[in-house]
């Protein structure tokens, strides 16, 4: 049990001027500051393109999950669960209604064998939790999929369904790291665990951190926080757009939702199909 002080992290939660930073916003940063300007300042903000198939199947796996571990656990049953993603399921960004049928069918299936898999004995401390904490520059706040309780500590649990994770990618996600002291700030217990739950594979990618490490994570969150600031606070006092927020042309741009407003990004990558970047 921690005091929720950050103390143990070295840090300091009395500073006046602080940035407010979300996981999405530092991730968007990161991969291309003109997207971060089209996304998060211009005004009005720029038209973008149409729903993404794997945004939406995602988007059902999580609702159907949370409604699933919100039951009581005797009443988490596979059925239950395939049920749920019937109920939350759209077709938004699908090819056609063959191919919206079959990842339909992959979902239920990939929920119903999660929760089939010891849900029962899960001990849920939170779900679609919006936690946050204070450090001497920077206010970070996120909302986690869900949190669990095991051996007195908690535990953060991220749902993915692109890609197989690796205990790399939960060692380095900044995300995650941020979730563990945000929730452990939050709720007031020592959290360490992360974990990436791929829903079609049934792994698990863990990674326990420690305060060294959860330390130079929000160090270099603190760093992109500054530098997006900088870049915020010159654009409001009518300095170049194009100078302080750069485009980072990349392969990537072809599923870019505000792409229309992107020469270099259009000229990076064609087009990619709203399901192209479904999992086969």
């Amino acid at each position: 049990m921690t005091d929720g002080s950050g103390a143990q992290l070295g840090l300091d939660f009395d500073t006046p001027r602080l940035v407010r930073v979300t996981p999405a916003r530092l991730g968007v940063w990161d991969d291309c500051p003109r997207r971060y300007r089209l996304t998060y300042l211009d005004r009005p903000t720029p038209a973008r393109v149409g729903a993404q198939a794997a945004s939406t199947l995602g988007a059902v796996v999580h609702l159907a999950l949370r409604a699933s571990f919100s039951l009581a656990p005797d009443k988490r049953t596979p059925q239950t669960a395939a049920r749920l993603v019937d109920r939350y399921w759209t077709s938004e960004g699908f090819r056609d209604a063959e191919q919206a049928h079959v990842y339909r069918e992959r979902a239920r299936h990939w929920v119903a064998e999660y929760v089939s898999d010891d849900a029962a004995e899960v001990e849920v401390a939170a779900l679609e939790q919006w936690v946050s904490v204070s450090t001497g520059r920077i206010v970070a706040e996120g909302r986690v999929d869900r949190i669990d309780r095991r051996a007195g500590e908690l535990v953060i649990v991220d749902y993915k369904t692109g890609r197989v994770p690796s205990a790399e990618d939960a060692r380095r996600s900044r995300a995650l790291a941020l979730y563990a002291v945000a929730t452990e700030r939050t709720l007031r217990r020592t959290c360490r665990q992360v974990e990436l739950h791929h829903l079609p594979s049934g792994t698990v990618a863990a990674w326990q951190h420690d305060r060294v490490s959860l330390h130079d994570h929000l160090r270099a969150v603190e760093e992109t926080a500054d530098s997006l600031a900088a870049a915020s606070d010159a654009l409001a006092a009518g300095a170049d757009a194009e100078a302080w927020f750069p485009p980072v042309p990349a392969p990537r741009c072809g599923s870019c939702e505000v792409r229309r407003h992107c020469a270099e990004g259009r000229a990076a990558a064609p087009e990619s199909q709203p399901w192209a970047q479904l999992v086969p």
